[in-house]
This record gives C-alpha cells, sequence and structure tokens, in this order.
C-alpha cells in the first residue's frame, strides 16, 4: 500500500481517497514571496480561501509569517490576529483548515476556532511545546525537514546524500515527536522543499520520494513557486545573464510537479494557484488507475509484456 493511503488521524474524509489531495495556500501576510501580500486583509484571505475552494482544493492552508528565505518573524500576538479571524470564517463555511505555523500558542488557538491540521515547517524544533500541543489536541500534524529560521537556512545547505539526509533527520522527529506523545498516525511528512535547500538539491527528494515513504508515513509536497523552479525556467536577460522567471510564471511547472508527485504516490501538494494542480492530480490517478487494471487483468498484462515482471 503507497504511504498516501495510509490514514491520516482526524481526517477520516481525506483518507484512502485514491488520489492525491490539494491543498491549498491561503497567506495572511504583507510579504510571501509568492503573492506580495495580496491577501492580506482578513477578508480578501476569506475570499481566497473559497476561491480556492472551488478551484477544487481539499485544504485551505492559512498562514501569519512568510517564511521566505531572509524573512524576519512577527511577533505572536500579530501572527494571531492576522489568522485566527481567517480560520474561523473558513472552518464555519465548510473547509479542512490547516495552519501553517511553527508556534505552539498558534497552533492550540487556531485548533479551537477550527484548524483540523497543524502544518509546522520546524517540525516541532522551534517550539518545544508544539508536540505537547499536537498530542493534547490530536489533529493531524505536518512535520516538515527543517534546519533553521529563514534568515539563516540557506547557510544551512550542507548535506553528505540529500536524500538519506533528510530521510534520517526526518526519522529522527518522527521518534522525537512520538516520545512526546504524538500518535504515529497523525503525523504527515515534509521533505522542505526550498529550506536550506536552495536549488538543485530539491530535484533528487521529489525523485525519490519513495526514500522518504519509507518511513510509513503519507508525503506532503511543497513545490509551488519555489526558487528551484524559477531557476529551472531561467530565462535570457538583456545583459546575457538568465534571469529567473518570477513566481507567478511558475504555475505550469508547478503543477507538473503536482502530477509527477501524485504519480509517485503523494499524500498531498500544496500549491498556491489550486486549478492546474488539482486537473494534475486527476489526471495521475486516472494513468494510474489503467496500469493497475493491466496489471490486476492476466489477459491484458499478456498482451502488455512491459507490466509483466523481468525473469529472475
Amino acid at each position: 500500500m503507497l504511504t498516501r493511503d495510509v490514514g491520516v488521524a482526524g481526517l477520516p474524509e481525506l483518507s484512502g481517497t485514491g488520489r492525491c489531495l490539494v491543498m491549498g495556500v491561503v497567506n495572511i501576510t504583507p510579504d510571501s514571496f509568492s503573492d506580495g501580500g495580496e491577501w492580506f486583509e482578513p477578508e480578501a484571505g476569506v475570499r481566497h480561501g473559497l476561491d480556492l475552494l472551488a478551484e477544487g482544493a481539499d485544504i485551505l492552508d492559512v498562514g501569519g509569517e512568510s517564511t521566505r528565505p531572509g524573512s524576519a518573524r512577527v511577533t505572536e500576538e500579530e501572527e494571531l490576529a492576522r489568522v485566527i479571524p481567517v480560520i474561523g470564517r473558513l472552518a464555519a463555511a465548510g473547509a479542512v483548515v490547516s495552519v501553517d505555523t511553527t508556534r505552539s500558542r498558534v497552533a492550540a488557538e487556531s485548533v479551537a476556532a477550527g484548524a483540523r491540521i497543524v502544518n509546522d515547517v520546524s517540525g516541532g524544533l522551534a517550539d518545544p511545546a508544539m508536540a505537547d500541543v499536537v498530542a493534547r489536541t490530536g489533529v493531524a500534524y505536518v512535520a516538515m525537514h527543517w534546519r533553521g529560521h529563514s534568515d539563516v537556512m540557506d547557510d544551512l545547505e550542507v548535506y553528505d546524500d540529500v536524500v538519506a539526509d533528510v530521510r534520517d533527520e526526518l526519522a529522527q522527529r518522527l521518534d522525537a515527536l512520538h516520545a512526546a506523545g504524538v500518535a504515529p498516525e497523525q503525523v504527515i511528512l515534509d521533505p522542505g522543499l526550498g529550506f536550506s535547500k536552495a536549488g538543485a538539491l530539491n530535484w533528487p527528494l521529489l525523485a525519490h520520494l519513495d526514500a522518504l515513504g519509507s518511513l510509513g508515513r503519507p508525503i506532503l509536497v511543497g513545490a509551488s513557486r519555489k526558487r528551484f523552479l524559477g531557476h529551472l525556467l531561467a530565462r535570457p536577460a538583456a545583459a546575457g545573464r538568465a534571469e529567473p522567471v518570477p513566481p507567478a510564471a511558475r504555475d505550469h511547472a508547478t503543477a507538473a510537479v503536482s502530477a509527477l508527485a501524485a504519480r509517485a504516490g503523494a499524500w498531498c501538494v500544496r500549491v498556491h494557484a489550486a486549478r492546474a494542480s488539482v486537473d494534475a492530480v486527476h489526471v495521475a490517478a486516472a494513468w494510474e488507475d489503467a496500469a493497475r487494471t493491466i496489471d490486476d487483468d492476466p489477459v491484458r498484462r499478456a498482451a502488455h509484456p512491459q507490466h509483466t515482471e523481468a525473469p529472475e
């Protein structure tokens, strides 16, 4: 069984769907790298969340603190003031809401306001009290691979083997969370694309999601609009130097990653523009179903020798 189909505590309607889920990003920040504060006001944030739902997003991820490279932290009070009104209204509208935070108090108050997932880019390292909040509330918890806050993370991009190192560090986080009382079925893992991985190191992680899946928990992939996609799509500038395309010009590449990640067994993709990735994961599901039909039918399998097992 793919780890995509492993049950996640507190999310019965999103467990065992047979396809990759789509998480839409709702940034209630003035300085996000991806949208420049377009949804900063609560009314705009709620409208954007409802638009993402209309486009087919399964989950809305509400964040009140930018994690773009080099960004400074906001106060806890400011983060709460940004996210709580939006979470409450989106949850009341029937959305499955996630809160994107590294702070235990923000997580606790967000869950009280209706959030059902805590998406912690630090995997519990930024706030030692986070594990207790997650264990006590029983919510689903995304633990991302993380080495430091946004102002220092690019200095921490040192790996012997990025796939093995990220897998091992996530395994350590799993062990620490379990020791702190977090149930295994609460945890979703995220390789942390772009976090202490500015460029080419992101591609091996995407190509080897199965290595992370070996830890037995569902995988969330957050590639949307990130720097490594901008560099991949770089275009020659007037001075002859290739310039990364801006974040909003990375959505087609994001959808391609969504399709490939879904086909590789990812539980969910986190994206800024939902519709294209919703379409992409449904294409991946249809592809997978067709392949399974051939594999399960001996007559069709005989007619498609590429699906038969190689001789010993």
